[in-house]
């Protein structure tokens, strides 16, 4: 009578598994709640308790806080939208929604879009606070602030032989009527300056103004010239024309002598100094 059973167990058996509060939990904690728990894998939203337990927010605004956290970026959660999603009104909701802006759990900012239009962008934040720092864009300077873009050096252009203020004014006024034919060819008085010399080399060989002119306007861009004074000097210098082939010397003309009277018949004839006859009286004197 005094031998135990063995085969019975000594107490019986937990049906609790591992997803259920176990029975020692239950002997810990009498009341309140017990957490019967199941780990998400997928379709699930980290929440942070400072937000679920927050001490001044109220049940309505944790709600909204916990619900605007779970969307998906890019989803619309202003007053209407939530409004038309859950029975509290439009009143309650815009409260609610103040009190989570006012604890720094949501920023409503107005942006313009692409298309110019303002709309208003809500940003909800799941940790007040500990929003990570994102560096503003490098603002551009203003166009006063811009440092001087350095202007290139136009390149050299043929020259002369002589500098004749007669023949750079031509060239001057030849350049400065280019835009009257190319209105893209308009040029600055220093750009003037530099490209006259050789424009000057062209009609010091021989070179009507007109064919220059041609020369310069004729061929140009159909996108437009960017930069018309490196043009004209790249033209003058690669297309310069070469000089004028050498001539020989004209003969001198005829010597014309004075009229003189002749001593013979006094008629006059053409000699070098007076006194003398015309040929005639020369004749009929080797005659006689």
């Amino acid at each position: 009578m005094g031998t135990p059973d063995l085969s019975v167990p000594s107490h019986a058996q937990s049906a609790v598994g591992d997803n259920h509060p176990r029975s020692g939990d239950g002997h810990r904690h009498p009341s309140g709640v017990i957490h019967d728990n199941v780990r998400h894998t997928t379709n699930f939203t980290v929440v942070g308790n400072h937000l679920a337990q927050h001490p001044e927010l109220s049940l309505l605004a944790i709600g909204l806080g916990l619900h605007i956290q779970s969307l998906p970026a890019g989803r619309l959660c202003d007053i209407k939208t939530l409004a038309a999603r859950f029975k509290e009104g439009t009143a309650r909701i815009a409260a609610g929604l103040r009190e989570l802006e006012a604890h720094g759990y949501l920023r409503r900012e107005r942006v313009r879009t692409p298309a110019g239009r303002i709309v208003t962008r809500t940003v909800s934040c799941n940790h007040p606070g500990a929003t990570r720092h994102r560096p503003e864009p490098a603002r551009k300077p203003h166009a006063e602030q811009r440092p001087p873009r350095k202007k290139r050096a136009l390149p050299a252009v043929p020259q002369p032989s002589c500098k004749s203020p007669a023949l750079l004014q031509q060239a001057t006024d030849l350049l400065a009527g280019l835009r009257g034919h190319a209105p893209g060819l308009l040029l600055s008085a220093c750009d003037t300056t530099h490209l006259a010399p050789g424009v000057a080399a062209w009609l010091e060989r021989d070179v009507t103004p007109s064919a220059v002119r041609h020369a310069l306007t004729t061929g140009l861009p159909a996108e437009g010239v960017r930069r018309p004074a490196a043009l004209l000097a790249h033209r003058l210098t690669a297309q310069l024309p070469p000089p004028p082939p050498v001539r020989a010397p004209a003969a001198p003309p005829p010597v014309r002598h004075p009229l003189q009277n002749c001593d013979g018949c006094d008629r006059s004839f053409r000699a070098p100094e007076p006194g003398g006859r015309c040929r005639d009286c020369r004749a009929a004197a080797g005659h006689s």
